[in-house]
Protein backbone atom coordinates (compact mmCIF):
# COMPACT_ATOMS: atom_id res chain seq x y z
CA UNK A 1 0.00 0.00 0.00
CA UNK A 2 1.02 3.52 -0.51
CA UNK A 3 2.19 5.88 1.98
CA UNK A 4 -0.52 8.11 3.45
CA UNK A 5 -1.06 11.51 1.02
CA UNK A 6 -2.61 14.21 2.52
CA UNK A 7 -2.86 15.48 -1.21
CA UNK A 8 -4.75 12.04 -2.42
CA UNK A 9 -7.49 12.39 0.69
CA UNK A 10 -8.12 15.65 -0.40
CA UNK A 11 -9.05 15.17 -4.18
CA UNK A 12 -10.63 12.52 -3.67
CA UNK A 13 -12.90 13.69 -0.93
CA UNK A 14 -13.48 16.59 -2.69
CA UNK A 15 -14.11 14.91 -6.14
CA UNK A 16 -16.97 13.34 -4.77
CA UNK A 17 -18.40 16.17 -2.59
CA UNK A 18 -18.32 17.64 -6.51
CA UNK A 19 -20.14 14.88 -7.80
CA UNK A 20 -22.52 14.88 -5.25
CA UNK A 21 -22.74 18.80 -5.20
CA UNK A 22 -23.44 18.82 -8.92
CA UNK A 23 -26.32 15.99 -9.10
CA UNK A 24 -27.90 18.36 -6.07
CA UNK A 25 -27.24 21.34 -8.24
CA UNK A 26 -29.47 19.65 -11.58
CA UNK A 27 -31.67 17.78 -9.50
CA UNK A 28 -32.89 20.62 -6.97
CA UNK A 29 -35.03 22.35 -9.82
CA UNK A 30 -36.94 19.49 -10.58
CA UNK A 31 -38.21 18.28 -7.11
CA UNK A 32 -38.31 22.02 -5.59
CA UNK A 33 -39.12 24.18 -8.64
CA UNK A 34 -39.14 27.53 -6.17
CA UNK A 35 -35.29 26.54 -5.14
CA UNK A 36 -33.46 29.77 -5.96
CA UNK A 37 -29.77 30.48 -7.88
CA UNK A 38 -28.44 31.08 -4.22
CA UNK A 39 -29.47 27.56 -2.46
CA UNK A 40 -28.20 25.30 -5.61
CA UNK A 41 -24.99 27.28 -5.69
CA UNK A 42 -24.75 26.92 -1.96
CA UNK A 43 -25.61 22.72 -1.56
CA UNK A 44 -22.95 22.49 -4.68
CA UNK A 45 -20.00 24.00 -2.57
CA UNK A 46 -21.26 22.64 0.49
CA UNK A 47 -20.67 19.31 -0.51
CA UNK A 48 -17.35 20.39 -2.45
CA UNK A 49 -16.52 22.11 1.22
CA UNK A 50 -17.39 18.69 3.38
CA UNK A 51 -15.58 16.97 1.00
CA UNK A 52 -12.50 18.83 1.87
CA UNK A 53 -13.04 18.64 5.52
CA UNK A 54 -13.34 14.91 5.53
CA UNK A 55 -10.08 14.45 3.39
CA UNK A 56 -8.30 16.20 5.87
CA UNK A 57 -10.03 15.08 9.21
CA UNK A 58 -9.25 11.72 7.72
CA UNK A 59 -5.13 11.83 8.61
CA UNK A 60 -6.06 11.64 12.24
CA UNK A 61 -5.98 8.24 13.70
CA UNK A 62 -6.06 8.85 17.14
CA UNK A 63 -8.14 11.44 18.70
CA UNK A 64 -5.68 13.91 19.91
CA UNK A 65 -7.35 14.72 24.04
CA UNK A 66 -8.50 11.24 24.74
CA UNK A 67 -5.81 8.62 22.48
CA UNK A 68 -9.01 6.62 21.16
CA UNK A 69 -8.67 5.07 17.47
CA UNK A 70 -10.76 7.10 15.49
CA UNK A 71 -10.87 4.55 12.36
CA UNK A 72 -11.76 6.48 8.91
CA UNK A 73 -15.37 4.41 8.88
CA UNK A 74 -16.61 6.15 12.37
CA UNK A 75 -14.84 10.01 11.64
CA UNK A 76 -16.01 10.13 8.71
CA UNK A 77 -19.74 9.05 9.43
CA UNK A 78 -19.73 11.37 12.31
CA UNK A 79 -18.35 14.54 10.59
CA UNK A 80 -20.66 14.33 7.72
CA UNK A 81 -23.63 14.26 10.03
CA UNK A 82 -22.26 16.98 12.82
CA UNK A 83 -22.15 19.12 9.94
CA UNK A 84 -25.32 18.42 8.03
CA UNK A 85 -27.12 19.10 11.28
CA UNK A 86 -25.07 22.16 12.00
CA UNK A 87 -26.56 23.36 8.41
CA UNK A 88 -29.94 22.26 9.10
CA UNK A 89 -29.90 24.11 12.63
CA UNK A 90 -28.95 27.53 10.15
CA UNK A 91 -31.62 26.75 7.40
CA UNK A 92 -34.32 24.80 9.56
CA UNK A 93 -37.16 27.08 7.69
CA UNK A 94 -36.07 26.49 4.39
CA UNK A 95 -35.07 23.28 4.65
CA UNK A 96 -38.73 22.94 6.08
CA UNK A 97 -40.48 24.23 3.59
CA UNK A 98 -38.52 22.13 0.63
CA UNK A 99 -39.95 18.70 2.77
CA UNK A 100 -43.01 20.06 3.23
CA UNK A 101 -43.99 20.57 -0.84
CA UNK A 102 -42.02 17.46 -2.21
CA UNK A 103 -43.45 14.81 0.27
CA UNK A 104 -45.94 16.32 2.37
CA UNK A 105 -46.30 15.88 6.59
CA UNK A 106 -45.69 12.04 6.37
CA UNK A 107 -42.72 10.10 7.09
CA UNK A 108 -39.54 10.84 7.72
CA UNK A 109 -38.94 13.41 5.04
CA UNK A 110 -41.99 15.42 6.84
CA UNK A 111 -38.77 16.57 8.76
CA UNK A 112 -35.59 18.84 7.45
CA UNK A 113 -33.45 16.32 10.07
CA UNK A 114 -33.14 13.61 7.37
CA UNK A 115 -30.12 15.91 5.73
CA UNK A 116 -28.33 14.40 8.93
CA UNK A 117 -28.17 10.58 7.93
CA UNK A 118 -27.71 11.86 4.34
CA UNK A 119 -24.66 13.77 5.93
CA UNK A 120 -23.30 10.33 7.66
CA UNK A 121 -23.46 8.22 4.26
CA UNK A 122 -21.79 11.28 2.26
CA UNK A 123 -19.14 11.00 5.11
CA UNK A 124 -18.93 7.17 4.89
CA UNK A 125 -18.78 7.47 0.85
CA UNK A 126 -16.41 10.28 1.06
CA UNK A 127 -14.06 8.86 3.45
CA UNK A 128 -14.21 5.62 2.36
CA UNK A 129 -13.11 7.49 -0.93
CA UNK A 130 -10.22 9.14 0.64
CA UNK A 131 -9.08 6.24 2.49
CA UNK A 132 -8.77 4.11 -0.56
CA UNK A 133 -7.20 7.37 -2.81
CA UNK A 134 -4.29 8.13 -0.01
CA UNK A 135 -4.39 6.23 3.27
CA UNK A 136 -4.98 7.51 6.56
CA UNK A 137 -3.01 8.15 9.83
CA UNK A 138 0.82 8.66 9.69
CA UNK A 139 3.50 7.62 7.04
CA UNK A 140 4.66 4.20 8.84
Amino acid sequence: MKAPSLNRRLAAAKAVGLVVGLVIFFITPLVWPDADMMLRIGMLLWYVTLGGIIGLAGVLDRHPALGIALPWWLLAPLLGGWMNLVIVLFTYDRFKALTLSNFGDVGIYASPFWFVPEGVFFGLVAGGVAHLAGGSGRKP
